[in-house]
């Protein structure tokens, strides 16, 4: 049966030596959304065979980054160095089905054959004697379990991203399959496991496009399905180059902790190096009714900041209050900033209807929310504290016995500030500075309405009265 027929099975396998960067992220999302939008199973799979590198806290830490980014994945978590023996297993199987051989040969005769080549000014592919040997001449020697490649003729693959890429046999050597301890190298077990895993679609970056030769002569060693290949390209920075720790934040928990939504950077990562006709902004369900593979381009795609914080602006503003609420306070952990009080979490939640319309990311939202975050007294800062002349602190103390007595709505409270404001002869914009002031200790806040609604009759007159005082 085809790929194609089957149901759509895709996976993300990164490497557990470091942190999951956007490229992995973004790698790992366009998995997710394929499978997802086909009723399909996204999997993972951590590549820990290189025992040095491979540490359980990139493993916790690429999980983490993971589900931050909102990505669940189907059944458990698969380790290629578990799967070590089912590897060896295959190049056996592969040595009795005449597609692999024992190779003997030592380091010092490969490296003797290079050196002779390179003193002929050419470079030779290593061929080794062992190839064609008859079995009974095996030396009783450590051997390695080499692929039996073609000499001639091509392999093509057929790339759903880079179209079609035509690799000659002539210029792939016999690679390694099994080494002479017994481990499988990353070629071989890549291959197992995706044919195991019954993977039908292989995205990945296309770093992995060479490879794709190799591991498809595996397949066919094997008899197996060949997958279905899609190698899209790497991100740059803004500078058009790769993307590295000079462009800011490489880490997916880097962009948690700067304060992006997870929605937003999903939105954002989607559109980054994909494209569906006009659309922008959408959410997850949204993109995986979409997302196919002939919408990723094969031009590397740039990081852009700017787009970046847009776009969340617009998820930060479509999301529900308390959901939002949510994601916050895990912001403020991953930020290593003070978790909210509860007086904090309620005055919060009841304003966030005023404040999240302009913030692109959280620190901007809490900023905006300054008015629910702070205990009196108020300390107004030094732009805001200029309001605070002892004429508008006149004002504000002939206003507050006014406030005492009213319904707290807007409707009631409109017509008593414009009612101070023309008995002092200034614009309603005149006193509302001073009521920034006395209220945020802000001169940038929500509407002074707003603020007086949120936090309520008893604490906005005690805020007035400390100001006016």
């Amino acid at each position: 049966m085809s790929a194609s027929a089957r149901q759509v099975v895709t996976r993300f396998a990164p490497s557990p030596t470091g942190y999951l960067h956007i490229g992995g992220g973004r790698t790992a999302l366009f998995n997710w959304l394929y499978a997802r939008g086909r009723g399909g199973k996204f999997l993972l799979r951590i590549e820990d065979t290189d025992r040095e590198r491979s540490t359980p806290e990139a493993t916790a830490a690429i999980l983490k980054g993971l589900t931050w980014l909102g990505l669940d994945w189907d059944g458990d978590v698969v380790s290629q160095f578990d799967r070590k023996d089912r590897h060896a297993d295959v190049a056996h199987q592969m040595l009795d089905r005449g597609t692999a051989y024992k190779c003997f040969s030592t380091q010092e005769e490969i490296a003797a054959f290079r050196a002779e080549a390179e003193a002929r000014g050419s470079y030779a592919l290593f061929q080794s004697p062992w190839r064609d040997a008859d079995p009974a001449s095996h030396p009783d020697a450590p051997y390695v379990i080499r692929m039996r490649a073609p000499r001639d003729g091509e392999t093509v693959i057929e790339d759903q991203v880079q179209g079609r890429v035509v690799i000659q046999n002539s210029t792939l050597d016999d690679m390694i399959c099994l080494r002479s301890d017994g481990t499988p190298t990353y070629m071989l077990a890549v291959v197992v496991d995706d044919h195991d895993m019954g993977v039908t679609h292989v995205i990945r970056g296309d770093d992995h496009l060479n490879n794709a030769a190799r591991q498809t002569m595996v397949y066919q060693a094997m008899g197996w399905d060949i997958p279905v290949w899609a190698h899209i390209p790497l991100i740059h920075g803004p500078d058009g180059k790769k993307l590295s720790k000079r462009h800011g934040a490489t880490g997916i928990d880097e962009y948690q902790a700067m304060g992006y939504p997870a929605a937003g950077m999903r939105n954002y990562l989607t559109r980054l190096g994909w494209a569906h006709g006009d659309a922008e902004i959408f959410t997850s369900a949204e993109a995986m009714q979409m997302f196919d593979l002939k919408g990723i381009g094969r031009a590397p795609a740039r990081l852009d900041f700017k787009k970046l914080e847009n776009t969340c602006g617009h998820h930060i503003a479509m999301a529900e209050d308390a959901a939002l609420l949510h994601e916050l306070q895990a912001y403020l952990v991953a930020a290593k900033r003070p978790e909210l009080t509860q007086t904090q979490h309620d005055l919060l939640l009841k304003g966030m209807y005023c404040v999240k319309d302009r913030a692109k990311t959280f620190p901007e939202l809490l900023e905006k929310a300054q008015f629910a975050m702070v205990s009196r007294p108020i300390v107004a800062d030094e732009a805001s504290a200029k309001a605070l002349d002892s004429v508008s602190r006149g004002i504000l103390k002939s206003l507050t016995p006014q406030l005492r007595n009213v319904s707290w709505t807007k409707e009631a409270l409109e017509p008593i500030l414009n009612h101070a404001a023309a008995e002092n002869g200034i614009g309603f914009g005149k006193l509302a500075a001073p009521l920034r002031a006395a209220l945020a200790g802000r001169s940038a806040t929500p509407s002074v309405y707003d603020m007086m609604l949120v936090i309520g009759q008893d604490e906005t007159i005690a805020r007035l009265e400390d100001a006016a005082a």
